[in-house]
């Protein structure tokens, strides 16, 4: 396992550099200007002079290369930059707002392989029940819901028409203190719906899996033998069945943070959507870069998990093979 994990993070290293150069080439291709940006409306009035002073404070006057190694070596030193459109240093703007992110992704993911699990489970054991066919088709067409859509569906209906949970935002209206039971009854709609919408994948993996154990000689022998179904389904099909859904945890990463940035904007959800958007539209190169490295630090790591949880659960899978 220490082995596997060394090797990924070996990996990790120079993936994060071609993706942080990647960042810093696209931007300075982007039509968008950071000094108009940075200066807004003042910038209209400014003389050439005070924005060539604002390009050269702010570094965008230096060519990529020298953009991208001083944001590099600075960052290996634990200085991310300062954000020139949020007027704060980097690590404060993204402290302030990923841990609400990683409270509403992981609240979401948990969400969705509980419930695509049990509904997997139930939907195998009477495959072509009624049952069976109303969650995969209920599946089937979730996977092709925009999360934005599904965002606006749930707020009309549960906070506009049956005005029974809060449409957005992480505390009450007028409320100047976050206490427990507002950051849960305000993370309801937008966890359920992140969730709701990776929980196809999930369903469909279990699903399959579970079906095809239950088929084997093994389960058939346990049945024979007399042992309960209950137990054939837990303690054989089902620890069979989950190997494929377990590789897809990985592949899930990238989906459920995109759905994440989504639904932060639905519910004005205070994590780092906000701040991703404002980045790439004022072409922020430090905070584009830093949040561009946290995605693909979070997809790497998703898929090392993914492996770890395989070989955990099916002894045969060797990590240093």
């Amino acid at each position: 396992m220490a082995r596997m994990a060394g090797r990924r993070a070996l990996f990790a290293f120079p993936v994060l550099l071609i993706v942080t150069f990647g960042v810093f080439a696209v931007a300075a291709a982007s039509p968008f200007d950071p000094v108009k940006a940075y200066t807004g409306t003042a910038g209209m009035t400014a003389t050439q002079e005070d924005l060539d002073r604002i390009r050269a404070n702010l570094g965008v006057d230096e060519p990529l290369v020298s953009r991208w190694w001083n944001w590099l070596t600075a960052a290996l030193r634990g200085d991310l930059g300062d954000s020139s459109v949020l007027r704060q240093p980097v690590a404060d703007a993204i402290g302030e707002r990923v841990g609400w992110s990683v409270l509403l992704a992981v609240t979401a993911f948990a969400l969705a392989v509980v419930l695509g699990t049990v509904l997997g489970v139930l939907a195998a054991r009477s495959r072509g029940g009624l049952l069976d066919r109303t969650v995969s088709s209920a599946a089937y067409t979730l996977e092709a819901a925009p999360a934005f859509w599904l965002g606006l569906l749930v707020i009309w209906v549960f906070a506009l028409r049956l005005g029974v949970l809060p449409a957005g935002g992480l505390t009450d209206t007028g409320s100047d203190t976050v206490t427990f039971g507002q950051v849960a009854t305000h993370l309801v709609l937008p966890a359920t719906v992140l969730g709701i919408t990776q929980m196809p994948w999930f369903f469909l993996y279990v699903r399959q899996g579970v079906g095809d154990a239950l088929d084997e000689d093994p389960v058939r022998g346990a049945r024979a033998r007399g042992i309960s179904e209950r137990t054939v389904l837990l303690h054989h099909a089902l620890r069979s069945g989950m190997l494929p859904m377990l590789t897809l945890i990985g592949s899930r990463v990238p989906e459920l943070i995109t759905g994440a940035l989504l639904v932060e904007t639905v519910f004005s959800w205070p994590g780092i959507a906000a701040a991703t958007v404002s980045a790439a539209t004022s072409v922020d190169f430090p905070l584009l870069a830093a949040l561009t490295v946290l995605a693909t630090a979070a997809v790497l790591i998703g898929n090392l998990l993914s492996d770890l949880l395989y070989g955990l659960a099916d002894p045969r899978v060797g990590f240093d093979g």
